[in-house]
This record gives C-alpha cells, structure tokens and sequence, in this order.
C-alpha cells in the first residue's frame, strides 16, 4: 500500500485497482467535522472486502402489515457503560413510530464506536460489546448489537455506518420478509439519538454540510428528548432556519418526547462506580455482573485499549475507508454521556453533590 499526501488533509490510499479516500474526522454521529466530505451513498465498494464478517440478523422480524414501511433504528455511540436508558430509546421510538407513522419497526442496532475514539472513560471495545450483547441477550427480542465499527482499527463517519446497514440489510439481504405477499421488502434505516445530536446539527461548522445532507435527506432521524437538552422545534421550522438541512428535511426527523423522565448517563453510570456506589437497577443487571468481574471503570481513564481490544479489532479488520481523529474537534462529542453530573431522576442535586464530592472533616 502506498500512502499519498494530498490536499484538505485527505489521504489517498492506493491498492491495486482499489482507491480509498479518508478523511480526518470523527465517525459517529455526535462526531462532527468541518472538514469537506467526499461520502458516497453507496459502500459497496469497501464492503465488499470484508471477509468474516456477518450482519446480526436473527432478530429481525417480518412485515406483518404489508401497507407499511418496514423500519430499522440504529443507534450510533459509545455505550461505555450501556444503561437501561439506551434501551429505552429504542422502545420509545418504536412506540412513536407505531402511533405516530406508517413504519412497522422490524429491528434496532447499537453501533459501537471504536477504541480509536480515546475519550476519557471508554472502556475496549470488546468489553462494551460484550456489555451490550448481555444487555440485549435476554432482554430484548429485536434489539441486536453490530461488531463491523468497534472492530475497525480507526473512526468511521455516521454516514459511512448507515450506509453499511443499508448494504448489508437491502443488498446483501434484500431487505424482510413480508408473510402477506410472499416477498421481501427493503427496509428504511433511521439514526437514532438523543436530542442534543440536533443541537450539534443546528451549530455552523460542527458538521460536515455534505454529511448532513445525507444522514438526513437518505435515512432520516428518531430523536429522543433528553432531560439536559430539550427540543428546540423552532429548528426546525420555515423562519430564520429554512436554508438548514435540519429545516429541508424536517420531515424525516422524528421527535420523540420522553413520557417518564430519565436521565440516567453513562458519566453518571461511571461516576457512580468510582465512588464505590450502587449501579443496579440503572444499568441491566448482568451489565454489572460484567463490570465487576473485570474491575471496570475504576478510574476515568479506564484499563488500556492496547492489550484488551487487539484481538477483537484483528480479527476482522477491513481496508474500509479510513479516518483519523481531528485533534482541533472537544472531546465531549457522545450522545451516550455527558461531561457534567446533573440531577439523577429528581435526585437532588446538592445531596447528590454532597454525596459524591464529601467535604472532608477537619
């Protein structure tokens, strides 16, 4: 392989036939960049290389309603720890899309980033993995976890992740079954997050304009409000927004209100480890099982990704299109977590402050 510099501060990666164009940037979908976007709409081209690999598929279900348009959601994040709050996201959409629209949900996917995302706190990614196949083993009969981003050796764009669903589940697959008919259909594919993703999308020069177009124009997004950030309607409306992306195809996001609120985080879920308190009943409970038998999350810097997560990542490593982090970009980007330590289901927040930062007596 022969490694060209090239202008914008894209890499040209050239192997025999085959030219792979990266680009600097973060890849999930609170990973901005400014930068210009060279995305296609299609990603056969690289999936193509993929040897071992396999889609999780044996929870999809069938079309029962042949009117409506089956659906899939995939949540894009780091899950560092998974929470029962992530879960709820999918059964809350899945509710919205049922009273709300002509979707029928047949399936849900969380994609993990990967362990080149070095963020404060991010467990390897096998680790998380592991956690979110338990969480998701027995508890959910549609809720599957995707490996393809948390096994590549670097960050993969949004766009570049649903496009990958979309090869795999409508080409690859060909989309589900539809008893009534007895044929297959192709299945729509949503981005679901919470809602400080539109926050992000509404600030000039987070995103990449290229992106935006693309995540929202050919999938669309399930928003799910979040108690730190409420849902700010008026971005998406004709006025003073009209040229965004967020207004042009504000009919391809879906805003999902939270009916009982939540708030729980996995900074809080973290936090809460590191002060020796209890997560149960916050976090599924063979998700703790799994933190306790491999001492995670003792400190906010985590076990190292080097020795843990090698196997996990070679194991399937793919020539995708690559991309290395933009140092310029805050690291706080993660639509699974925040930085600060808010109210915890109407805990309140002095006691909670008191209760994990305690004044030493004199």
């Amino acid at each position: 392989m022969l490694d060209v510099t090239v202008p914008v501060t894209q890499r040209l990666a050239i192997t025999e036939d085959i030219y792979i164009v990266s680009l600097l940037g973060f890849g999930h979908s609170l990973h901005p960049t400014c930068l210009p976007s060279t995305h296609h709409s299609t990603s056969s081209a690289y999936l193509n290389m993929e040897s071992d690999y396999q889609l999780p598929a044996s929870k999809l279900q069938p079309l029962l309603d042949p009117s409506k348009t089956p659906l899939v959601l995939v949540a894009c994040g780091s899950f560092s720890p998974v929470t029962y709050l992530h879960l709820r996201m999918f059964e809350m959409a899945r509710d919205h899309a049922r009273f709300h629209s002509n979707f029928q949900v047949v399936g849900g996917y969380m994609s993990l980033v990967n362990d080149a995302y070095k963020k404060p706190g991010l467990a390897p990614a096998l680790h998380r993995y592991e956690m979110c196949r338990l969480a998701c083993e027995e508890s959910s009969d549609w809720i599957m976890v995707d490996p393809w981003e948390a096994r590549q050796a670097e960050y993969v764009r949004t766009a570049t992740v649903l496009d990958h669903f979309d090869y795999h589940l409508n080409q690859l697959l060909g989309g589900v079954e539809c008893p009534a008919t007895g044929e297959k259909r192709p299945v729509r594919i949503v981005l679901l997050a919470g809602s400080d993703l539109i926050q992000t999308m509404s600030q000039p020069g987070l995103w990449s304009e290229h992106d935006l177009h693309h995540i929202l124009g050919q999938f669309g997004c399930y928003i799910i409000e979040r108690a730190e950030s409420e849902i700010d309607e008026s971005q998406l409306s004709d006025s003073v927004h009209s040229q965004s992306p967020l207004a042009m195809y504000r009919n391809r996001i879906y805003l999902v209100p939270q009916l009982v609120r939540n708030d729980v985080s996995s900074t809080k879920v973290r936090l809460f480890i590191r002060k020796s308190m209890s997560v149960e009943y916050l976090i599924p409970g063979p998700v703790v099982k799994y933190i306790r038998q491999h001492a995670l999350y003792q400190d906010e810097l985590g076990p190292s990704c080097s020795t843990i997560s090698t196997p996990f990542i070679q194991a399937s490593r793919s020539p995708v299109l690559k991309a290395v982090p933009d140092s310029s970009l805050p690291s706080s980007f993660n639509h699974t977590s925040t930085l600060q330590v808010p109210s915890l289901i109407s805990v309140n927040q002095s006691l909670l402050k008191s209760i994990l930062n305690p004044k030493k007596k004199p």
